[in-house]
């Protein structure tokens, strides 16, 4: 798809047909908080759906419970070796550069300011980890995982989030276009991929291009089941380029909520980091990914680690040394990986099930090696010429 001012602003007169017409239905009956009690129990695929559950929630989640046709599952099995290979990376990448970069966007920065939850950020930040996390799992799509569930629960909040701004006359839809719009949508799967292997690769991290693909197509899959319109999506990473170039040019800038959501962010990670000497690095780090000007938009303090920070790639290339020439070398760093990861999602979760619900108001192996080979070095697709 060639992207486009007029493309990008029709994409912002669209929503979720599906989950919209669901969660009006829901609020026109008065149905929902009882299914907001009755889905707390549906937190796995496949387990029978609660009796009582208003008729339009359960023919919505009947027709949502399976993956898009299309998935090629050889390809997410790679997404998922990947993840494991990169977890710390990656939650650094979505803490530290994707939720930011959410927040650089004024309009976005505002509509997450007028949400309930969004008053505390652990808890997106966890609904967030949680989310990934359940995705690269090698039972996703299986019955007994917790991830269709999820990306079903969120769909509905999305819509719910519409619904009420609409409402209540909170949003400006003529200036703004239809609250988390497709492009808004397209946008928000774009940080969460293209700018998640940008910030690998900022990092000095060795990457496969092969795995960059795997991963980027993994968050496609993402998209489709959380009602993006498949049509309108980059396919590859060069058309994500394309499309999230544009996106930011037509929308990037400074606002007072993005700030105050960034402030939360960085305070947020410096009770998570131990002790206070290496606080300063949470926001050296926000800086480094995201650059000076996204970061003084921001108003990201300026730390004397700011400097120290660029060290990181040198120390991140001494480690993937260890980790390629190394067999127990690897096994140790995945695992150390894999409990920092650990570490940090039931920090953010207090050891608790994150469960997404309507807001009544606002306030397994398939073939593959399980090397993931490192052929080509990934190298990120040149910034568009607009």
């Amino acid at each position: 798809m060639t992207y486009t001012e007029a493309s990008m602003d029709s994409l912002r007169q669209v929503g979720d047909e599906l989950a919209d017409a669901t969660v009006a239905t829901l609020f026109e009956r008065g149905d929902v908080g009882r299914f907001n009690a009755l889905m707390r129990y549906v937190s796995t695929a496949g387990a029978p759906l609660p009796k009582g559950l208003p008729e339009v929630a359960r023919e919505y989640l009947e027709a949502t419970s399976v993956p898009p046709a299309w998935v090629d599952w050889a390809e997410m099995e790679k997404a998922r070796l990947f993840f494991i290979d990169n977890n710390v990376h990656i939650s650094t990448a979505l803490s530290f550069a994707s939720m930011p970069a959410c927040y650089v966007v004024p309009h976005v920065a505002r509509l997450l300011s007028a949400t309930h939850s969004l008053q505390y950020p652990s808890k997106r930040m966890a609904e967030t980890g949680q989310f990934t996390v359940h995705l690269m799992q090698p039972d996703a799509f299986e019955a007994g995982s917790r991830f269709i569930p999820a990306a079903q629960k969120v769909r509905l909040l999305h819509a719910s989030i519409r619904h009420h701004l609409r409402r209540e006359n909170r949003w400006d839809t003529e200036a703004l276009g239809v609250p988390i719009c497709q492009e808004d949508m397209i946008g928000g799967q774009m940080f969460f991929s293209l700018l998640v292997l940008d910030s690998l690769h900022r990092l000095g991290i060795h990457i496969s291009t092969e795995g960059a693909e795997a991963y980027f197509y993994a968050w496609r899959v993402v998209g489709a089941m959380l009602g993006v319109d498949q049509d309108a999506v980059p396919q590859d990473l060069a058309q994500a380029r394309r499309f999230l170039d544009l996106y930011m040019i037509r929308h990037m800038g400074p606002s007072e909520e993005g700030a105050h959501l960034t402030r939360q962010l960085i305070d947020l990670y410096e009770e998570v980091v131990p002790g206070t000497f290496f606080d300063p690095i949470v926001s050296a780090l926000i800086r480094y990914l995201i650059g000076d000007t996204s970061a003084d938009w921001l108003q990201v303090p300026h730390t004397p680690w700011d400097t120290v920070v660029k060290a990181v790639p040198h120390l991140l290339g001494v480690l993937e040394t260890i980790e390629d020439r190394s067999p127990l070398g690897a096994w140790a760093l995945d695992r150390l990986g894999h409990l920092t990861t650990v570490f940090e999602l039931s920090s953010l979760t207090r050891g608790r099930v994150m469960h997404y619900a309507i807001p009544e108001q606002l306030k397994k192996d398939y073939g593959v090696s399980r090397t993931v080979p490192h052929k080509r070095r990934w190298i990120p697709p040149a910034p568009t010429a607009l």
